[in-house]
């Protein structure tokens, strides 16, 4: 009988706009540096989980965005999946990091990638990490044009449909989270370009 897989969440979490920085920090047990994240509490919506341990483990209070995909591997002789959302920092701590974690570094792209200690997180900030630093193509119009833009789209029953809150994003997240996967991997959430194929089984083992 399969045993029942390990839930955990986290975040791709930028720090500011000019020159935007990832969050990557160091865990006190093993001093291995990996993405804030980390286990769901029993019943937990993965969303407020990821946004609880990334608190914790950075300091920084976060605005969560879009869900940008989930990794799988072994863990202990049970799958483990790690949920991700892209989450904006703020640029000051608002409280003390967590016990379990020594250390905070807020890096660009490419030296947060070299940083991290495991290489399926490697593979996995390679991959989503120039959607986590992109901005939205349509946050410079002014509040007025988008004023505007949702009064003038009001009138009509399918600009109301289009306007609903993204539903989908969640029922995908939660077919991942029924998941249980054999082997280590990336899933990639909606709208992304690329497609990742199983990874090959050459990664180490996560712990956590």
């Amino acid at each position: 009988m399969a045993r029942t897989p390990i839930y955990a969440a986290g975040g791709i979490v930028v720090r500011g706009r000019e020159r935007p920085l990832i969050a990557v920090v160091q865990r006190s047990k093993d001093e291995r540096w990996v993405l804030p994240r980390g286990k769901l509490k029993r019943d937990e919506n993965p969303l407020v989980g990821a946004r609880r341990e990334v608190v914790e483990e950075t300091g920084h209070r976060v605005k969560v965005h879009e869900f940008l995909g989930a990794i799988t591997y072994r863990a202990r002789g049970r799958s483990k999946v790690v949920q991700f959302w892209r989450m904006q920092a703020y640029e000051k701590p608002s409280r003390d990091i967590m016990k379990d974690i020594v250390a905070v570094e807020w890096l660009p792209l490419g030296a947060a990638v070299r940083r991290l200690s495991y290489p399926l997180e490697r593979l996995f900030l390679q991959h989503v990490g120039r959607r986590a630093l992109k901005r939205k193509s349509g946050s410079r119009r002014s509040s007025r044009s988008r004023r505007k833009s949702r009064v003038s789209k009001r009138g009509t029953p399918k600009a109301r449909r289009k306007h609903r809150p993204a539903t989908h994003l969640r029922r995908w997240a939660g077919k991942v989270r029924g998941s249980q996967a054999n082997s280590s991997r990336i899933v990639t959430g909606p709208g992304s370009r690329r497609k990742t194929s199983m990874l090959q089984r050459v990664f180490g083992r996560l712990g956590r």
